[in-house]
């Protein structure tokens, strides 16, 4: 066992990376806000903190701190800015965004590194520590699913003029949710950047907007378990398919496409289902 985890350790490290990033869509998506703000976020975090430790010498958990606040700031206000938009549009402005701040990092000089990006941003950030923020992050996303702050974020996806109508602050809870997402994006980036001990503009790009999409889709958008069932996947697909070779990207294309016509609610919805057919009570003759 210790051995698997010594020749595994950057994929168990990247899983709960990859799972802070894709919650950082899911959030907003549940709430029923098309934003793919995390991303920049994302961006943000991983400078930040890259910054802050080269040349301020701050403790990790300081500098991931400072960029997931920078992130939260940010973030709150593009939800007031782009507090008119919706759907496709909103997700257009904030795809947007996440590349604007991907020419900003190209054209910061000495303070981003350039093109070439920032390195030797070295910290005593473990494997340890990693999983620990994720899995407090998932515990309170959790608890957010359940009772009132649940039924009110659900309200406000499936009808946000009837929750308005029944007194559901749904203003608050979209510009919360642009919020929580950015401080999880932000906080990825600048673990993925301690970790590595280098960012560079190509680590910030649009890829990652691909990447956290299609955890969504395959695991599903309604809950922290999707994100999580699209983390695991993803990490470990390409482990999986290491015998493919050059045809991996066919692959997760078909993947994907499957998942979105066949299982539009992921693989979370699709186990729901299976675990509510099988409590069915049968109706006389053997129906279900």
């Amino acid at each position: 066992m210790i051995a698997w985890y010594e020749a595994n350790v950057v994929l168990i490290q990247s899983m709960f990376i990859s799972l802070l990033l894709a919650l950082s869509i899911q959030v907003p998506f549940r709430a029923g806000v098309f934003s793919l703000a995390g991303i920049g976020s994302y961006g943000i975090g991983a400078y930040t903190a890259a910054i802050v430790t080269l040349q301020l010498g701050w403790p990790p958990f300081a500098a991931i701190g400072a960029g997931m606040l920078l992130a939260a700031v940010i973030a709150y206000l593009l939800a007031l800015v782009l507090a008119r938009l919706s759907g496709l549009y909103l997700g257009m402005a904030t795809i947007a965004y996440s590349l604007i701040l991907s020419v900003a990092v190209i054209n910061g000089g000495e303070l981003t590194g350039g093109a070439q990006g920032l390195f030797g941003a070295v910290s005593d950030l473990q494997t340890g520590h990693v999983v620990a923020v994720a899995v407090a992050a998932v515990v309170l996303l959790a608890l957010s699913e359940r009772g009132r702050p649940g039924r009110w974020i659900d309200a406000v996806r499936e009808d946000p003029e009837l929750a308005v109508s029944v007194g559901v602050p749904v203003t608050a809870i979209r510009q919360l949710s642009f919020v929580v997402g950015g401080l999880l994006g932000a906080c990825a980036g600048a673990m993925n950047t301690l970790l590595r001990t280098t960012v560079t503009p190509e680590e910030v790009g649009f890829h990652l907007v691909v990447l956290a999409l299609t955890m969504i889709i395959v695991g599903g958008s309604r809950s922290w378990a999707g994100a999580l069932i699209g983390a695991v996947v993803f990490t470990w697909l390409p482990t999986v398919l290491a015998f493919v070779g050059e045809w991996q990207t066919l692959v997760y294309g078909v993947v994907v496409a499957v998942a979105a016509i066949f299982v539009p609610t992921g693989i979370l919805g699709l186990a729901q289902d299976f675990v509510r057919r099988l409590r069915r009570p049968a109706l006389p003759g053997g129906r279900p």
